[in-house]
């Protein structure tokens, strides 16, 4: 397990964790933590780090032209790698979309169909039994019963209803926690008006019980990786370097940037300056304290 961090490292900053991944935001979602607890992504983190150390299914995959984009897949893998060096068991659910990303890292997927149904995802949780669901950039079906790319394009053909299980896991006593960018996401359902009424956009109606929002969803699931490091007192958070070695590893296997659609290495159409600014920051931020 990774080291412990001494007490005496921590000291006060003035930009929080919730701060730094609202950095550089273009698509109104730094309107929406106006409307949610202001340290939601330490709430989440507490919320996770309170569970038996069980099994933890991360759901991400997004869609885009054929491929899966840059923006999930990253944030998923480094979020389960902290998640696993504080004793939890990470498991990812997604479809073949995905196929080869995360093998490579060690870590174990459960692959779904785009035809799944909910008796398929009621298995999973049999089977399972986890103690906590998080999705990470997956879309979520949508106040008109359809999934929808941020250009209002339907995706139902190519998306796995995997955000079932998350509804099957609301009437237990299931952790869940969603993590979003745009309004489209698993967890947006929390906000589904504000969304409609502030940004115009036909949001996800899935609910969950702790909603991350952040500028890309990557930064998110960081975010949260930064305060379960923090809060643990455990080096969990990665360097920039391997970070940016994944992307290109991701890359290389067919992801693309969402927003460029091409295969590159960026995020929702952020260069690696951008990356880089945001990781080294909460990297500072999980080692220093951010309140």
């Amino acid at each position: 397990m990774s080291h412990t961090l001494t007490s005496a490292s921590i000291s006060p900053v003035t930009e929080s964790i919730e701060d730094i991944v609202l950095r550089h935001s273009g698509r109104g979602m730094n309107i929406l933590p106006n409307h949610l607890d202001s340290h939601y992504c330490r709430h989440a983190a507490q919320q996770i780090l309170s569970l038996p150390r069980g099994t933890i299914l991360l759901t991400t995959g997004f869609y885009v032209a054929g491929h899966p984009e840059t923006d999930g897949p990253l944030g998923t893998i480094t979020l389960a790698k902290a998640l696993g060096r504080l004793g939890y068991t990470p498991v990812i659910v997604t479809d073949r979309i995905c196929n080869g990303i995360f093998e490579p890292e060690n870590l174990p997927v459960e692959y779904v169909s785009v035809h799944s149904d909910e008796k398929d995802y009621s298995m999973l949780l049999s089977k399972y039994a986890p103690v906590c669901l998080i999705s990470i950039e997956r879309c979520g079906h949508n106040l008109r019963n359809d999934y929808a790319n941020m250009r209002g394009i339907s995706i139902a053909g190519q998306t796995a209803p995997i955000d079932k299980m998350f509804e099957l896991a609301s009437s237990s006593s299931i952790l869940t926690v969603g993590i979003g960018d745009g309004g489209n996401e698993i967890g947006m359902g929390n906000l589904k008006d504000i969304i409609s009424e502030k940004l115009d956009l036909v949001p996800c109606t899935v609910m969950v019980d702790d909603l991350i929002i952040a500028t890309t969803s990557n930064w998110g699931a960081y975010a949260l990786v930064a305060y379960l490091a923090l809060l643990s007192q455990y080096d969990l958070f990665p360097t920039y370097e391997k970070i940016a070695d994944c992307l290109t590893r991701m890359v290389s296997l067919g992801c693309v940037d969402g927003v460029t659609k091409k295969p590159e290495n960026s995020v929702d159409g952020f260069p690696p300056t951008i990356e880089k600014e945001i990781v080294e920051a909460l990297l500072d931020a999980s080692m220093i304290g951010a309140a």
